[in-house]
């Protein structure tokens, strides 16, 4: 058992929480209107039956000549018509592709320089809807992130071997600290050093793709209460790297840690789904409650700027994290709109909930994320980071499981895979018999089980008698013959 290493400590705020800076227009939350003899919002006329919400949604739908003009007719209507959201679903929808940043969706999009963009003071607007993406944009991270529970702290190991993680860490996180200061791409990467090599390539950053520059500027200058995420599949071919072992791929950028080096999906070869990405953020950028596709395991390497993590363990008998809400089948996750709001509202009661994991991931360390389990993840500073989805063999009956009974949530694929259940079948019969005839056993129990406990739910467990049913009375049954009956 390798030796846990103690937790570094982060600097932090004792005197509470920073102060959220006054709204550029001055717009307020919608409670202090109580007290308010009037409002700007009066001047919306009809309008002023629909929802901030609603009308928010509204504008979403229109060009930007529009909501200028609507922009004009009064101070309420100009503050509703400068929401980010506003000029950012624009922008996308739009394709814009030359462009120069300048700070805003609005200004980028109108090419404005900061110079011709008006301070209007809206101060008797009263907004939750205009004032909470401010306000989650402006909270300080840092209460959030510190002092976490001896109890919750991922541990921390300086490398794990291939056994050891197989015998004991496959389904626990846990840091790594030493094995990412061996990768080139650890040494030589900064935002800086990337942009005189790569500065004018695309890259996927959500649903747009920038050229890189144009992207680092975002970084340093904007005020989203999601920062935009450079999330790029396609990284390793665009950059032109070398990936695998130093010692059989000459100039290697970067390579698994020896724990993660077994991967079961490669039985696909090209026909795997998507598994490698490079990550590139400003501060608070990040990705909400989820867990990894298609029942994979995963690393992340951080390059540079820490991480706060957040995790939870899946299973039947465990709800999801606290402010997260999943549909029957698991296909569909509604959390808050924002990592901010989340912890603003959740994370005082998931830091109490049973099996929460904390931990704060900082340059040169990889954090390993098992199968199943509901990740949270924020940038404590800009960063750049390497993660990587894999199927080690404790996970492998959960990869099968998951690829033949979840199909219509497979994710990744190349559109000309059209069963990939089959072809991974088929890889690994070629390639691992042995192993992929034990899962399948493995899952076989397990679809046994399920069927069992269905029919102990619809007809009792064996022995039991059938309760009497007084005449005329109501029995929850399925007829006298004791055949299956599909409930919806």
């Amino acid at each position: 058992m390798p030796d846990i290493t103690t937790l570094p400590s982060y600097p932090h705020e004792d005197d509470g929480v920073e102060a959220i800076p006054t709204h550029p227009l001055g717009v307020k939350p919608s409670g202090n209107a109580l007290l308010a003899s009037w409002t700007l919002r009066d001047a919306i006329g009809t309008f002023r039956v629909l929802p901030d919400e609603l009308i928010l949604s509204l504008l979403e739908e229109l060009d930007s000549a529009s909501l200028l003009c609507i922009g004009r007719t009064c101070k309420a209507f100009y503050a509703f018509t400068r929401a980010e959201e506003v000029w950012k679903a624009l922008f996308i929808r739009s394709s814009v592709e030359d462009f120069t940043w300048r700070g805003t969706w609005r200004s980028t999009y109108l090419n404005l320089p900061p110079t011709k963009v008006p301070t209007i003071d809206c101060s008797h607007l009263y907004s939750d809807a205009l004032y909470r993406p401010f306000n989650c944009a402006h909270i300080s991270l840092d209460p959030y992130v510190t002092k976490i529970p001896l109890r919750n702290q991922i541990p921390r190991l300086a490398d794990l071997s291939k056994d050891e993680f197989h015998s004991t860490w496959a389904d626990r996180p846990f840091i790594l600290t030493d094995p990412v200061k061996e990768w080139p791409v650890y040494k030589n990467w900064t935002v800086g050093t990337l942009l005189s090599r790569y500065g004018q390539g695309k890259f996927r950053a959500e649903a747009v793709d920038w050229p890189l520059r144009a992207y680092a500027d975002y970084m340093a200058d904007n005020a989203d209460e999601s920062p935009l995420y450079l999330f790029d599949r396609s990284f390793v071919s665009k950059m032109g790297l070398a990936v695998g072992q130093p010692d059989q791929t000459p100039n290697a950028a970067y390579w698994p840690p020896a724990c993660f080096v077994e991967d079961f999906f490669s039985v696909l070869g090209d026909k795997r789904p998507d598994h490698q990405w490079l990550i590139v953020g400003p501060e608070r950028s990040g990705s909400k409650f989820h867990k990894d596709p298609n029942a994979t395991s995963a690393w992340n390497a951080v390059l540079r700027g820490p991480k706060y993590w957040i995790m939870f363990p899946s299973g039947e008998k465990r709800d999801p994290p606290p402010g997260v809400f999943v549909s029957d089948d698991q296909s569909e996750v509604t959390s808050p709109l924002s990592i901010a709001e989340w912890l603003l509202n959740f994370h005082a009661e998931a830091r109490r909930t049973p099996g929460c994991m904390e931990g704060i991931c900082g340059e040169g360390e990889i954090l390993h994320v098992p199968s199943g389990w509901w990740h949270l993840v924020v940038n404590l500073e800009p960063s750049i980071a390497i993660t990587q989805n894999f199927i080690p063999r404790a996970h492998l009956t959960a990869a099968l499981d998951f690829l033949s009974n979840k199909a219509d949530q497979v994710s990744g694929f190349q559109k000309d895979v059209v069963n990939p259940y089959q072809n991974f079948v088929d890889g690994m019969q070629a390639a691992y018999p042995d192993l992929l005839e034990r899962a399948q056993h493995d899952l076989q129990k397990k679809a046994e089980g399920r069927k069992q406990k269905w029919d102990e739910i619809v007809h009792g467990k064996a022995g039991e008698a059938e309760p009497a049913v007084p005449e005329g009375g109501f029995s929850f049954g399925f007829g006298d013959d004791g055949s299956d009956v599909e409930v919806p």
